[in-house]
């Protein structure tokens, strides 16, 4: 079975819960809010000091796999920022680890992959993801859930390309030189690889829906590297497999990208209902990219949390301001949370957001 199907038919939609009403989901569905509701990228990690002190000592991908500390750390934005939903804490790569493939993620680097996959023989080193490979999420999601209450849980997976892009040049790149080079000299090997990775991330995000997310983002940190014709042709068919894969479950469906401002209308054509927009482009010139039928995530520059209160407060208003048109919107930073910001200025930013957007 593939990662598209599921018994009885596809994936059932979900039983309306706790969190349907919240402001996040009602923002997701472009329905109308008692306030903007607010969460960031990255808001679970390193800027505060209690992950700090209970990550001490385990590492990465260590520290994804234990539901106990999974859930503290998802829990600990959430208290600490009044935020109006949690992301799942893990990592993109998680799903790659689970299936079998030899990668770290090494501290001051990110993931490295032992051996890259540059050969279709090294295609077969990617197997299908099933649930028990990854029993620990769903333990997590279900403590998590019954924790959170009324606040939505956000369950994630890192999109096609970016995983490709990790797997062929093996790790983090600059200009992906490896990655464009299969794209370009083999494309029905790089079709197949982004075939692959796609039913293992559908797989990966449907365990987390069905566990309890009440919505999920697809993280394509590295596809602001391509132009909008290669995207279209190479990258958004497996983008949007994955988005079809889940699109039965009923849940907001996010895509989120860095530098992808010319790619906007793209990643909403692929099938997202929310389209994240990082701090390059104002958000009354994003929806006019997107187009109509969509809500829209974003988009303060996180460096401005760094420029004292009320310059954060300037610049939140003009994000406020560019979003008054909107259908819906989701404020977020533009991409996520750096690690050496101060917490106090996302709390105070999540409290400003609330006050000045109250209905």
């Amino acid at each position: 079975m593939s990662a598209n199907e599921t018994p009885a038919g596809g994936p059932q939609p979900q039983p309306p819960t706790a969190t349907y009403d919240s402001a996040f989901l009602r923002a997701c569905r472009r329905e109308p809010v008692p306030h903007t509701p607010v969460w960031f990228m990255r808001q679970a990690g390193r800027s505060l000091p209690e992950y700090r002190k209970v990550r001490e000592g385990v590492p990465m991908l260590e520290s994804c796999m234990r539901p106990e500390l999974v859930t503290e750390i998802t829990l600990q934005p959430v208290r600490r920022h009044g935020v109006d939903a949690a992301i799942y804490f893990s990592d993109i790569v998680v799903p790659l680890k689970a299936i079998g493939v030899d990668l770290d993620i090494k501290p001051g680097v990110g993931p490295v992959v032992e051996r890259p996959i540059r050969s279709r023989a090294d295609l077969d080193r990617l197997r299908d993801l099933t649930p028990e490979d990854v029993s620990y999420v769903t333990e997590a999601i279900g403590l998590l859930t019954r924790e959170l209450g009324t606040t939505p849980l956000i369950g994630f997976a890192g999109a096609p390309f970016t995983l490709a892009s990790y797997l062929v040049e093996g790790g983090p790149s600059r200009n992906h030189e490896h990655t464009k080079a299969l794209m370009y000299g083999d494309p029905r090997l790089w079709a197949d690889l982004l075939d692959r990775l796609a039913d293992i991330t559908a797989a990966f995000l449907k365990v987390q829906i069905e566990a309890g997310a009440s919505a999920v983002q697809l993280f394509d940190s590295w596809v602001g590297a391509l132009a909008p014709a290669d995207y279209r042709r190479s990258v958004m068919p497996a983008s949007r497999k994955v988005f079809e894969a889940v699109a039965g479950y009923g849940v907001p469906r996010i895509h989120f990208g860095v530098g992808t401002g010319e790619l906007l209308g793209l990643m909403g054509e692929a099938g997202a209902d929310v389209v994240g927009v990082d701090w390059r482009v104002p958000l009354d010139e994003a929806v006019r990219r997107v187009g109509p039928g969509k809500a829209l995530q974003g988009n303060l520059d996180p460096a401005v949390l760094f420029a004292g209160p009320e310059a954060v407060e300037t610049k939140t208003r003009e994000v406020l301001d560019a979003a008054a048109g909107l259908e819906g919107h989701v404020f977020n930073l533009g991409h996520g949370v750096l690690p050496t910001t101060e917490p106090d200025a996302l709390t105070r930013l999540v409290e400003y957001v609330h006050t000045q957007t109250a209905r």
